[in-house]
């Protein structure tokens, strides 16, 4: 062969890479097509690609195409110190290597050279135009002398490979920018889909669904969790769900979730993403919660903290049924999103809180305008007695105070009229004094009244109700008739008032109140305890202070007040004059025993206004003589009525005369004073 021979090989080969770089795009490939052309230029076993990677200035191993099984593979890194090709690469000159065994230099890397069979070197840099891409070399079973012509050769080919390489490294960056940029405009469009969410969800639920179905096509999920904390507590509470594949059901709505042993909680904790991954990792946490979702399919999932105004609220969840189906780039762009949905569940909370205040005030107003309508506007309570005046000096007592105050009395003695004194005079004055008479609610509906229901709590439950503990919140609520309320209630009754705490009805979450309990009874309860009609423990709760209401016929010198007050009332409602009252209808009313006390003399005051046609008030004293006559006639003179109330109350306190529960405390005068008055209207103790 002439020496043309070699040299136009050399060029054919050369024009065989030309068309293989042409023909290739993929590396691996092309080096697999140069290792077929090459050999009948080139003595070699191997061809080598080393690229230098500038962001942690190492030498990777990108292609090696051999025949034979090799120690090492493609992907790994060396320092550019270590290896042949990094000195290559740094001095920009061949390296020849006729006999490794006599190479000393790279310790590190040549006895794994040396254990693939390699015996010799030549290896030349990789270079473009623009920069320095990395090494290509050669490698042979056998002892052989690269000469120049092989050298110059495959610098050539090094030439040509240099711009393959390039053009596929710039086709790569171009590749991972154009991922990089879709990435981005997901996440553009993520967040605006996010912020459209928040600005047109005002509910939870829907908030939640609408964030789960822009972040499935981004991160996909299963199902996606909403939990809040729970204020003055260490729970959250699971206040949205959207479920998507499970077949049952892991979570629950509504259900407490401690902040301890739960991503969410470590979440909330840390303020940092939480990734669990394989059931292994789910199962280091010991809430049962957790272990429950284990049980019912979840096998990873990703928490991240709702952060607003340096104030964690909550946490989002997403969760799947496969294994590792979360990453770091998840967890980031979902904790981004996470700032945008803490902002939106702080203005649905705070919408939320201003709506339940709204209907709050709302009810008050319908309540205290059927109040207003139901009353005569009484501005004091009228009497000049010892007996009212000392049941008004305990008012003043005990109405500065929280105490429950238990009002007993007969029936129509003005207990309700107490409590509303007591309202008037309290720190609790300038907010509601809400009343409910347990006698006229059917037992079924009374714990819906007293602590309200949520929708669909019972048959015709169909919208939510607020009770009257919480229409009463930081008022007063009085409860009339206490003695009525059912056995079954009084224990959830007790429980309000010794911790200020309740549910509706078809509610578990635990609602706070801060009232005043003012409670009435024409009933004697401590009988009703005896009889185990009515429970102890809340008998002892209401009889902090136990105020008693004297009858009317203990009062019989306020009854000639009261007449004058309802006359003028009633006159002026019914636009009527009313000068005068007939000196012996006042005689006679006051004679009467008023078995229905103020609420019978009212009635009767106002069946008088209308009977009257002139300027002197008209009672109809026959209806009085008639109800008297089957009972015990009243007393004929101002001294047999005084003579008959002392004896009452001498008879009430067993004839003890002294002390701060004696006859003469109870009638407003000293002991000396009653003593002289039994004295004088005969009155001795019966032997």
């Amino acid at each position: 062969m002439s020496e043309a021979d070699p040299l136009a090989e050399q060029y054919r080969a050369l024009l065989e890479v030309s068309e293989a770089i042409a023909a290739h795009h993929d590396l691996t490939e092309l080096f697999r097509a140069l290792a077929q052309r090459l050999p009948r230029v080139l003595k070699f076993s191997s061809i080598v690609l080393a690229l230098h990677d500038p962001s942690k200035n190492v030498m990777r191993l990108h292609v090696l195409e051999d025949p034979r099984p090799m120690p090492v593979s493609p992907g790994l890194e060396f320092p550019v110190e270590d290896v042949p090709g990094g000195w290559v690469w740094q001095h920009q000159q061949p390296l020849i290597c006729h006999n490794l065994d006599q190479e000393t230099r790279f310790p590190k890397v040549m006895p794994m050279i040396r254990q693939a069979g390699i015996w010799s070197l030549c290896i030349v840099p990789l270079t473009s135009a623009r920069e320095q891409l990395g090494a290509i070399g050669v490698g042979s079973l056998e002892a052989h002398y690269y000469g120049q012509a092989e050298i110059d050769f495959l610098q050539q080919v090094a030439k040509q490979v240099a711009v393959a390489v390039e053009n596929t490294l710039n086709f790569e960056r171009v590749h991972q920018a154009e991922k990089e940029m879709r990435r981005q405009y997901e996440r553009e469009r993520l967040m605006l889909e996010i912020n459209n969410a928040v600005v047109s969800h005002l509910g939870l639920r829907d908030l939640l669904k609408a964030i789960s179905f822009s972040l499935r096509p981004v991160i996909p999920h299963d199902a996606a969790l909403l939990t809040l904390h729970e204020p003055g507590g260490d729970q959250l509470r699971l206040h949205a769900l959207d479920l998507h594949m499970f077949g049952t059901v892991p979570f629950e709505e509504g259900v407490l979730i401690s902040l301890h042993d739960t991503p969410e909680g470590q979440a909330i904790a840390s303020r940092q993403p939480v990734l669990v991954g394989p059931v292994v990792d789910l199962t280091r946490f010991s809430s049962p919660w957790v272990l429950h979702a284990v049980r019912n399919g979840v096998r990873s999932g990703c928490a991240v903290p709702l952060i607003t105004h340096n104030r964690t609220v909550g946490a989002l969840s997403v969760v799947s049924a496969h294994e590792n189906a979360f990453g770091e780039a998840d967890a980031v762009l979902l904790s981004q999103c996470g700032k945008q949905i803490a902002i939106a569940v702080e203005n649905v909370l705070a919408y939320q809180e201003i709506a339940t205040l709204k209907d709050k005030l709302n009810k008050e107003k319908l309540y205290l305008e059927g109040e207003i309508r139901s009353e005569l506007n009484f501005e004091e309570i009228i009497g000049e007695s010892s007996s009212i005046k000392k049941v008004l000096k305990q008012v003043d007592i005990v109405a500065p105070t929280d105490s429950t105050v238990l009002i007993l009395g007969e029936t129509g003695t003005g207990k309700e009229l107490l409590a509303r004194a007591i309202h008037d005079r309290s720190k609790r004055r300038e907010r509601t004094f809400v009343k409910l008479n347990c006698a006229a609610i059917p037992t079924g509906l009374l714990e819906s009244e007293l602590f309200g229901h949520e929708r669909g709590a019972f048959t015709g439950a169909i919208a939510t109700k607020v009770g009257r503990f919480e229409l009463a919140d930081g008022g007063t609520l009085f409860l009339d008739e206490v003695g009525d309320i059912p056995l079954e209630l009084q224990s959830k009754l007790l429980r309000v008032l010794q911790e200020q705490e309740f549910e509706r009805l078809g509610s578990t979450r635990t609602i706070k109140v801060s009232v005043r309990l003012l409670a009435a009874t024409n009933r004697d309860l401590a009988d009703m305890v005896e009889n185990k009609l009515f429970r102890s423990d809340l008998y002892y709760r209401l009889n902090v202070f136990p105020l008693t209401v004297p009858a009317l016929r203990d009062r019989r010198q306020d009854i000639p007040l009261l007449v004058r007050y309802f006359a003028q009332q009633l006159a002026r409602r019914m636009d009527k004059t009313i000068d005068t009252i007939p000196t012996e209808t006042l005689t006679a009313l006051s004679r009467y025993s008023w078995p229905g006390n103020i609420r019978e003399l009212e009635n009767l005051i106002e069946r008088a206004v209308i009977l009257t046609q002139g300027t002197a008030l008209y009672v109809p004293l026959a209806e009085l003589k008639q109800r008297t006559g089957d009972g015990i006639p009243p007393p004929a003179t101002l001294e047999e009525t005084e003579r008959e109330h002392i004896l009452r109350i001498l008879k009430s306190t067993k004839w003890v005369i002294g002390g701060p529960t004696g006859a003469a405390a109870q009638l407003g005068m000293k002991r000396t004073t009653l003593q002289s008055k039994m004295q004088r209207l005969g009155i001795a103790r019966p032997v």
